[in-house]
């Protein structure tokens, strides 16, 4: 298990994907609980890039249910179709808005919340399992490069669901 985590100071947010990606991989790997597993994942993801909030979405009985996050409370249930992580979830694909107050629907848990991305997990019958929501304070905060980033660490988690 590791103590400590290494992020690299001042780097562009790609070395830092790389950085954490193997870490992330490493704290996971002897860990059967999905739960902690997703736990760790948003401390490391909240610690190593400071978003406003990041938290996973689970699907259960065809609809989104909080599960562990990092940052300020959050909506508990998300209806398919719904807000950011409702498309997301619905479309199957990553979503990246970069001004949340001109999403159509968007589901504001928080005034804060200025720019969001929004990324599908799937498990081994390529459903999707749940979704990984992280939101900034800053407009326009994630790129494609994010996206990348995010989906090399989703798809350490998607080996073991």
């Amino acid at each position: 298990m590791a103590e400590v985590l290494i992020i690299p100071k001042g780097e562009a947010r790609k070395y830092v994907y790389e950085a954490i990606t193997p870490q992330i991989e490493a704290l996971i790997s002897d860990e059967s609980d999905l739960i902690a597993n997703l736990a760790n994942i948003t401390a490391v993801l909240k610690e190593a890039f400071q978003f406003f909030w990041v938290g996973f979405y689970i699907a259960k009985e065809g609809e989104l249910v909080l599960g562990p996050f990092q940052g300020p409370i959050a909506c508990t249930r998300i209806k398919p179709g719904k807000g950011v992580c409702g498309t997301a979830y619905s479309q199957k694909q990553t979503i990246i808005v970069p001004d949340v107050d001109q999403f159509p629907g968007h589901i504001a848990c928080s005034s804060d919340s200025k720019s969001e991305i929004v990324i599908p997990v799937f498990n081994a019958k390529g459903e999707v399992a749940m979704i990984l929501d992280v939101d900034s304070d800053k407009l326009s905060d994630f790129t494609q490069e994010d996206a990348l980033g995010l989906q090399k660490i989703l798809a350490v988690l998607e080996k073991k669901l």
